[in-house]
């Protein structure tokens, strides 16, 4: 039996990806969170026996290496993070103090001889486009808001402990993922909350920003197959979809998804961390997943029909 680390383990993301691993009795699951932007109703089953979950800040070094020494994992996936834009530009020195608990994954990875470690990036890291679509090998790296700095300074320790001390790693560069477990802090669940309430959808600017949108299975499921066919050593990978979006027309598509009475009001423009455009290249993503991804139309169906979406 394989044994798993997953930090962030109760947010979107993490969430999707324990409750798909543990139908693998192959594998036991320890999810590690502090419930900060994560929840409980976002584990696995209780019907599945092969995980637990753990509250810990990984960035306190005290609980992330109790929980290490004991269970001596083959594998680590930290997802652990402060996200949300609005959240990341209001705590910033909350983000950075991430910085620590990257630092202290690796190091106890390293002396606990975990096999390979998988990193959450972000698109927030390529910053404003000079190319689309942005590409892992082309696409300079060139956002200074604090949540970015943090992923690429983390980019940069995950492919350091791998040159110094030989800890193998991949790093997923997420783009919106989106799913009926996640929070309104994120775009498509804050726009289908407002809409099927009829309230006002509000858009910060004018609403041409544009963004791709990724399933969260699709996400999940081609994270799996890199880990599980064992693709993209020590490399670095987008995830997301490659179709954009207005931020408006998200909007208007979700109103006539809902037959919402909802209408758009325009806020200010933020002050930074709201990029213009956003499409990564996923060639290498839909080689890997090799079937078709779940367009934004489906997964608003696909987050209207699940049991988990509240609103």
């Amino acid at each position: 039996m394989y044994k798993i680390l997953i930090t962030g383990g109760a947010g979107n993301v993490g969430g999707a990806l324990a409750r798909k691993l543990v139908e693998n009795q192959k594998y036991f699951i320890v999810i590690a969170d502090d419930l900060s932007t994560g929840s409980k109703q976002k584990l696995p089953s209780k019907n599945f026996k092969n995980w637990t979950f753990v509250y810990c800040d990984v960035n306190k070094y005290e609980e992330i290496s109790q929980i290490m020494l004991v269970h001596q994992f083959d594998y680590v996936f930290h997802y652990a993070a402060v996200v949300g834009v609005k959240r990341t530009q209001d705590n910033p020195i909350m983000v950075l103090n991430d910085i620590q608990g990257i630092k202290n994954i690796l190091q106890l990875s390293k002396n606990t001889s975990v096999k390979r470690t998988f990193f959450s990036s972000s698109s927030e890291v390529y910053g404003e486009p000079v190319e689309l679509p942005q590409n892992e090998e082309t696409t300079p790296l060139n956002s200074r808001v604090p949540y970015a700095v943090v992923k690429n300074v983390g980019e940069s320790y995950f492919r350091s402990y791998y040159k110094s001390f030989g800890l193998p790693f991949t790093i997923f560069r997420f783009f919106n993922t989106y799913g009926p477990n996640q929070s309104e802090d994120f775009v498509v669940s804050k726009f289908l909350k407002a809409a099927l309430n009829n309230k006002d959808i509000t858009i910060y600017g004018d609403g041409k920003q544009t963004r791709t949108f990724c399933y969260v299975d699709d996400n999940v499921n081609t994270c799996i197959k890199i880990f599980e066919n064992n693709l993209m050593l020590n490399d670095v990978i987008n995830i997301g979809g490659a179709q954009e979006y207005e931020i408006k027309q998200l909007a208007q598509l979700i109103i006539e998804k809902t037959n919402s009475k909802s209408k758009l009001v325009y806020l200010p423009a933020l002050e930074e961390g709201d990029m213009t455009r956003r499409m990564p290249d996923n060639s290498k993503m839909k080689q890997i997943l090799d079937s078709d991804l779940i367009s934004i139309e489906k997964g608003i169906d696909l987050m209207l029909s699940h049991s988990d979406f509240k609103y």
